[in-house]
């Protein structure tokens, strides 16, 4: 998650936008959602939790075949590497997505589109469910590319207009908890649901969990007319920054490492390790629990320092997938096991700790910022998985693993010397 502690960074962020925000109140543009005193009418915490459900659910939906793969690829008949394509697909519409969503959708309601946008998912997975072969899950995926690219950066920019501006830090964190909750927390659900009752029955059930969410965006978010448009020039001149590409840079190799490996984590404990499907389970459990305590932690260390953070979490992640087919080969189940929590602590912190250096590297330019980093995320995703596909088929369960920790340790090299945010300055007491 992205804990409220974040601190110095984002305090920095919120003090540099919420003078661009009063101007635009100034101007008419929140007058819908804002009463007489500038404060936020209506929303408040429960709407911003609605918003971190919804940023969990959608990134759960698109991880989701990450614990399925063997059941999905054994029941469409396809390869592992062929089945992997669900996520990488996926990836690349989002990443898509994003950007051009942001940009598309100018001046309608946020709610609107958020719960139009959650239907598109809970459809999209209702046709997985029912999939007669790989291209009509493909087809499905598709849709939630689509949908969790425009959820997840449309729902970045929304605290400041939720809660008073004192609280705009903590309830971004907030809103943001949900992309990392998901990633540590939404696979092992989904592989537990597949091996309970069937892999069709993790998407039914996905189904019906975006679906709530929906209706819950619905009830608790205010209206949310268009508070202004982000422009395709804003975006494309933040790739001017050298600490954004710096950070852009970072994303892109630890997500495309992780995903190369961890998308094929389940047949590489059942290659390396001689794996149950119920240890699998147990793993994958494991890499969620230490996933959210390495999110606390690395959120701290990055509100001091997010290069700092990095550099640890580099390390540690390198280490912990290099090293699981030696020590699973050597120590069985137990040893790789401990490895994948491991790498669940490390990768924990990769989502705040890349989006902590980034909001820092732009303070002035939030959703500009959000859009980037969500569509070099997804596509990093999505190339991970591809190249983690190729390697599978190619090379085997080893080849994945050599691949990710790789780029892991490129991730490493970058963080070390590449151009870091400078320090931000003090904030004045009120």
């Amino acid at each position: 998650m992205f804990p409220g502690g974040g601190g110095r960074w984002l305090d920095t962020m919120v003090n540099s936008e919420t003078a661009g925000t009063a101007d635009k109140v100034r101007g008419g543009q929140l007058a819908a959602s804002k009463g007489a005193s500038g404060r936020p009418r209506g929303g408040g915490w429960p709407a911003v939790g609605a918003l971190a459900a919804a940023t969990f659910t959608v990134v759960t939906s698109e991880m989701l075949p990450v614990g399925l793969l063997t059941p999905i690829g054994r029941d469409l008949r396809v390869s592992d590497g062929t089945a992997g394509l669900t996520l990488t697909l996926t990836g690349l519409v989002a990443a898509v997505a994003a950007p051009v969503l942001t940009l598309l959708i100018g001046r309608r309601d946020r709610r609107t589109v958020l719960a139009a946008l959650m239907a598109v998912l809970a459809a999209a997975n209702l046709l997985a469910a029912y999939a007669t072969g790989i291209g009509v899950l493909l087809a499905a995926r598709v849709l939630v590319g689509i949908g969790m690219g425009g959820v997840w950066a449309i729902a970045a920019g929304l605290a400041v207009r939720l809660v008073p501006e004192r609280r705009v830090a903590a309830a971004t964190s907030l809103i943001f908890s949900g992309v990392a909750a998901a990633s540590v927390l939404g696979v092992p659900a989904g592989t537990l649901v597949g091996e309970l009752g069937g892999w069709r029955a993790a998407f039914t059930a996905m189904a019906a969990v975006c679906a709530a969410v929906g209706l819950a965006l619905v009830v608790l978010l205010p209206p949310l007319p268009a508070a202004g448009a982000v422009r395709l020039g804003g975006v494309l001149g933040l790739l001017g920054r050298p600490p954004v590409r710096t950070g852009l840079v970072l994303v892109a190799l630890l997500v495309t490492g992780h995903f190369a490996a961890y998308t094929y984590v389940r047949p590489v404990l059942e290659a390396v390790a001689g794996a149950t499907p119920g240890q699998i389970g147990t793993a994958l459990l494991a890499f969620g629990v230490a996933g959210l305590a390495g999110n606390f932690v690395s959120g701290a260390a990055a509100a001091r320092s997010p290069r700092a953070a990095l550099l640890g979490i580099c390390a540690v992640l390198a280490a912990a997938v290099l090293l699981v087919p030696p020590v699973g080969g050597a120590a069985g189940f137990t040893g790789a096991a401990a490895l994948v929590a491991a790498w669940g602590l490390a990768y924990g912190g990769v989502s705040v700790s890349t989006q902590t250096w980034l909001m820092a590297a732009a303070p002035d330019a939030r959703e500009a910022a959000s859009a980037l980093f969500v569509a070099v995320f997804n596509g990093a995703i999505a190339l991970g998985s591809l190249a983690g596909g190729r390697a599978a088929d190619g090379w085997g369960a080893g080849g994945v693993i050599w691949l990710g920790g790789g780029l892991v340790a490129a991730a490493l090299v970058t963080a070390a010397v590449g151009r870091g945010p400078g320090r931000a300055p003090r904030r004045e007491a009120a």
